[in-house]
């Protein structure tokens, strides 16, 4: 009987979040394994295919591509380098792993899903807070009825981002989420995405309606440095969604209610790349709390490198549950929830 070979990754993009978490998530889980590294930075490259046992620094996807053992490309580049990257992938049959946004512009992750889908290969958007064992505990909740009828889910995601941030053991670290260019946006951008996923994963139901206020008052920068989103789901759940670039480290700023008529869901610091944090469900009767148990071990990194791992090596029986003509919808509500005219407009202010 033979043994089934790891799932091999590219890793394209060694910046801060593939070295310091997805390449930890791969090498956490025995059914992958990282096979090639690409950046346009050729030591970048080396250094993180370093790490892994017999992968190789690639100059670009299309060299990748021929590593033996490569399947699956977590693009991981900064936002308006991502169609480019995906569409390499797409042309050489590899499946993809997108981290989200989908793109910097509309227009740009359009034509990213229309490869991917051209190609009929297997695409995602890396949203690991889909995966977290809190959420999914979360989810299932919600799903059994113990909260009644769900009438809000507020979210707040923040963190300090000042203009220079430079990520711990990332010297010389180029901060390109303050450059509009290059991420297509501030904090809304970067972060809400996350948010406007998860509401949709949590309820089985996604937001059809939304607007946002913007504010750039503390980092000096030309992107938004906080923002609200507040909206409804097609049943009548109302949501909010804070996310900043101002908010101190140091203070609460990652949280997580689901209100129903019956009880309530708090989550508290599972917003984010890190394993852990607190679930716990308050019975609407008498006010007590008792704490949800979930693995505070596992990653949403690895949990969501297990998921692609299990779509792959069996996609008759997983089915993968959040199309990307899916998270193009929502990235277009994303964009529209903004006050201004049109998907044009948007992305002019963004120049």
């Amino acid at each position: 009987m033979s043994v089934p070979q790891p799932v091999g990754w590219v890793i394209a993009g060694a910046g801060w979040v593939a070295s310091d978490h997805m390449a930890p998530a791969i090498a956490a889980s025995p059914g992958s394994r990282v096979v090639a590294v690409v950046d346009r930075d050729p030591a970048a490259a080396e250094r993180l295919a370093a790490r892994f046992p017999g992968a190789r620094a690639c100059r670009d996807v299309a060299g990748a591509a021929a590593v033996p053992g490569a399947q699956v490309v977590y693009v991981a580049t900064p936002n308006h380098a991502h169609r480019p990257v995906v569409e390499d992938a797409a042309a050489a049959g590899l499946a993809v792993l997108c981290e989200k946004p989908l793109a910097a512009s509309l227009s740009d992750a359009r034509q990213l899903v229309a490869a991917c889908s051209a190609a009929g290969i297997f695409a995602a958007t890396a949203y690991d807070q889909r995966f977290h064992p809190a959420h999914r505990a979360a989810a299932r909740l919600v799903a059994s009825g113990v909260l009644g009828t769900v009438t809000a889910v507020r979210i707040v995601y923040g963190c300090w981002l000042p203009p220079d941030w430079v990520p711990e053991n990332h010297p010389g670290h180029d901060n390109w989420r303050a450059d509009p260019a290059r991420a297509g946006g501030g904090a809304y951008v970067d972060l809400a995405p996350h948010g406007i996923d998860l509401v949709g994963a949590l309820l089985g139901e996604d937001l059809v309606r939304a607007t946002t206020l913007q504010q750039r008052r503390v980092q000096d920068y030309p992107v938004d440095d906080g923002s609200v989103l507040v909206g409804t789901t097609a049943s009548g759940v109302l949501v909010s969604i804070h996310n900043s670039y101002n908010t101190a480290d140091s203070f609460p700023r990652r949280r997580l209610e689901i209100v129903g008529t019956r009880a309530q869901l708090v989550a508290t610091n599972t917003m984010g790349q890190d394993a852990g944090g607190r679930l716990e469900l308050i019975d609407a009767a008498d006010g007590t709390s008792a704490p949800v148990p979930f693995d505070t071990g596992l990653s949403p990194f690895t949990a969501q490198v297990q998921a692609v791992e299990a779509a792959l090596t069996d996609p008759g029986r997983t089915a993968w549950p959040y199309p990307m003509d899916r998270d193009l919808r929502l990235l277009g509500l994303m964009h529209d929830a903004l006050p201004v005219t049109t998907s044009d407009d948007f992305e002019e202010l963004l120049r």
